[in-house]
Formats: C-alpha cells, sequence, structure tokens
C-alpha cells in the first residue's frame, strides 16, 4: 500500500448485514479500500477493539437555530454558528448532515423564522473556507400554510445543495398537536411562554392562515420539489388522510409518524418511516405520540433522525438491540446510516463495504453512553 493510505486494524467493525469481531480496514483515495479479518497489514493504526462503523446520517436536525439564537432575541454571527454546530455534529459521529431550515415568516415571530437564507449563505460560506468537518446538504422545511412559503422555497430551492424538501402543517389540532391543549401547553413552555390571550390570537391565526393558503401552497410546493427532483418528506402523519396525502404527493420519507395507525399505512405503501432518536432514548415521544420502539417492534422503523439532540443518533442505534431484541446491532446501524442514505438517493455512503466512501467513526462503548474517539471524511481524519 501507498504510505498515505491508513490502516485501521483491531476493531469490530460494522458491516451492513454482520460485525466482524476482529478486523482491519484500508482507506485509500478517500474509499474504503479493502476489509479484512484477523491480522492486519503492518503499520496499521490499533483501534483497541472499538466499534469501526459508517459515519452517521443525519437527515432532520434542526439544531443549527439553537446555535444561531442561543436565547430569545439573541442572534449569533451566522458563520460562526454553522462552524460551532458542524463541530458538535462531527463529535456526535454525524458526518453527512441535512440542515433542516424554516422556509416561511410570520409576523411577530422571533427566532429563525424568515432566515433561511441567512443561514443558507452561511453554511455555503463556512464550506468554501474549508471550515467544515461534515458532509452539508440543505433540507427545506416548509410550513404549507404560511403565505410566503412558496416564494421562499422558490429562493432556495435552485441551490445544488437542496437535497430534500418536508411539507408540515402545524396547525392548532392536528398531526403533531391533535390535542389542542399540548400545543397550548407547548408554546407556554418556549422562552418565556405566551399567556391564554395571546394563545387564542395566534391559534386564530393559524387557523386563518390555513383556510386561505394551505391547498394552494401545498400544490405548488410538491410541484416544485417534483420540477426539482428533490425528494419530499411528509411530516407527522396522523390519520389514513394523511397517509393518503403522502401518497398522492408521492414522498420518499414520512418523519415522525404519529399513530401505529398511519405508520401501518405508509409501510405498506413503501415509504420509508423517521422517527426520533430522543424518542428512544427516552423512552417515548416528548409530544405524547406513538414511541418509536413501539414502531420498531411492528417493524415499522426505517430510519433514525437526532432531530433536537446530535448525540442522540448514535446513542439511539446502540440502544434498540436492547429495546428490541429481534434487531440485531448491523440492523441498528442501517438506520441511521444506510436507510438514510438510500432515501435520498446517496448511492456513495452509509456502509463499511469497499469502494464506498471512507465515512468512518470509531466509538468506545462506556456502559451505555458511546464516545466517539475518531471520525474520518472521505478517508480524512476530521475530529
Amino acid at each position: 500500500m501507498k504510505p498515505k493510505d491508513t490502516v485501521i486494524a483491531n476493531a469490530r467493525i460494522v458491516l451492513a448485514d454482520r460485525v466482524i469481531e476482529q478486523g482491519w480496514l484500508a482507506l485509500a483515495g478517500g474509499r474504503i479500500a479493502e476489509i479484512g479479518d484477523g491480522t492486519a497489514p503492518a503499520g496499521a493504526e490499533d483501534a483497541g477493539g472499538d466499534l469501526i462503523m459508517p459515519g452517521l446520517i443525519e437527515l432532520h436536525t434542526d439544531h443549527l437555530e439553537a446555535h444561531y439564537v442561543p436565547r430569545p432575541k439573541v442572534f449569533w454571527n451566522p458563520v460562526a454558528a454553522v462552524i460551532s454546530y458542524d463541530g458538535q455534529l462531527a463529535t456526535s459521529g454525524i458526518t453527512t448532515v441535512f440542515d433542516s431550515l424554516r422556509v416561511w415568516r410570520e409576523d411577530g415571530a422571533e427566532e429563525v423564522d424568515g432566515r433561511a437564507g441567512v443561514l443558507a449563505a452561511a453554511i455555503t460560506s463556512a464550506r468554501e473556507a474549508s471550515l467544515l468537518r461534515a458532509d452539508h446538504f440543505l433540507h427545506l422545511r416548509c410550513e404549507i400554510p404560511m403565505p410566503s412559503v412558496v416564494e421562499e422555497a422558490k429562493e432556495l430551492i435552485d441551490r445544488p445543495d437542496v437535497k430534500l424538501m418536508s411539507l408540515m402543517d402545524h396547525t392548532p389540532g392536528q398531526r403533531q398537536f391533535r390535542d389542542e391543549v399540548k400545543l397550548r401547553d407547548y408554546y407556554r413552555g418556549k422562552g418565556g411562554g405566551k399567556t391564554d390571550a395571546e394563545l387564542d390570537e395566534l391559534f386564530a391565526k393559524r387557523f386563518e392562515y390555513q383556510r386561505l393558503y394551505a391547498a394552494a401552497n401545498m400544490r405548488e410546493i410538491v410541484a416544485l420539489a417534483h420540477q426539482y427532483q428533490i425528494p419530499l418528506a411528509s411530516h407527522d402523519d396522523t390519520t389514513e388522510e394523511n397517509v393518503a396525502d403522502a401518497v398522492r404527493d408521492r414522498v420518499s420519507v414520512a418523519e415522525f409518524p404519529t399513530t401505529l395507525e398511519a405508520a401501518r399505512g405508509l409501510h405498506q405503501a413503501g415509504i420509508d418511516i423517521l422517527m426520533g432518536a430522543p424518542n428512544v432514548v427516552r423512552g417515548g415521544s416528548h409530544s405524547g405520540n406513538i414511541a418509536a420502539v413501539d414502531l420498531a417492534r411492528e417493524g415499522l422503523l426505517d430510519i433514525l433522525s437526532s432531530d433536537y439532540i446530535p448525540s442522540s443518533l448514535l446513542m439511539a442505534a446502540l440502544q434498540l438491540p436492547e429495546h428490541v431484541p429481534a434487531i440485531s446491532l448491523p440492523a441498528a446501524v442501517r438506520t441511521v446510516t444506510k436507510a438514510p442514505a438510500e432515501a435520498v438517493g446517496l448511492t456513495d455512503r452509509g456502509e463499511v463495504a469497499t469502494g464506498k466512501r471512507a465515512d468512518l467513526i470509531r466509538v468506545h462503548v462506556a456502559g451505555h453512553v458511546p464516545v466517539v474517539r475518531s471520525v474520518w471524511r472521505e478517508g480524512h481524519r476530521v475530529a
């Protein structure tokens, strides 16, 4: 082998279908060149018996927003926010990320509404300056009833890094917040909370937006996605009607279905089901909806997403076989690597196999807590 090649030995290598208990692998030209079992070539880096697995692939995380607006009304330098966020992703084992940006404006809203363009530009600036450890793509989160959502989506849609769009509708009384009381509790707990009178006004406005704009906006956003050949995700499917809409719109991924009924319908339609990794780690949904582990037991879980806690992705994947013994370690790891890659057409990564991108992580497990000790992206160590 050439001197610049990397060889990693004495590792538990997680392949797509099995684990090599004492294996080695060689990296060359940014790809996985060779995988072996037993004695490695001389000069190999000793992994100390740790796990070597594919770098994690994250399709839905809005955690960038927490770095950009770390406190209510406090806006950080957007490039610095991206760099900080990217570092947290890498040390959580995430080598490919779909940054979920809110594509809408709402009068009176604070935080990051209407700032997708600012964050997208910051990601580009950081990428062009070679400041990023992970590979970043954009996931446009489209709140369908919002008046400006189509206009804002059109401003970003022709960027080459836009690789996923999701169809969301958080109108009170449906989907994730079918129980309006839970939505009120959610808003009361956010950044100082809102009074009942303020919530009454907000909900009335949301109902009016839904009535006036949702149907037309849905048609236009779906048409845009199909025109630009961008995969679509549905969001918080709850009823048979929601499932029928997802099938009609030819969605590839169903994010966070809230009921077993919806999950079964989506699965029968051949749509990949994505659930939150925090849901697995916590043992249930923070919104009181269906537990991800319950769907896993039914064979209805395809993909995990860290959502709002990057470190939860690896933790949930490693805990899944404990919660559901029928799920092997390779099968659990596929939910955070191969399955999300295939769902959005990234065929060059997501598994430890010769010829694939050398996006890899070395993981040490102490008790129930995994620690990412090394991260390689295209064969280069980035963490």
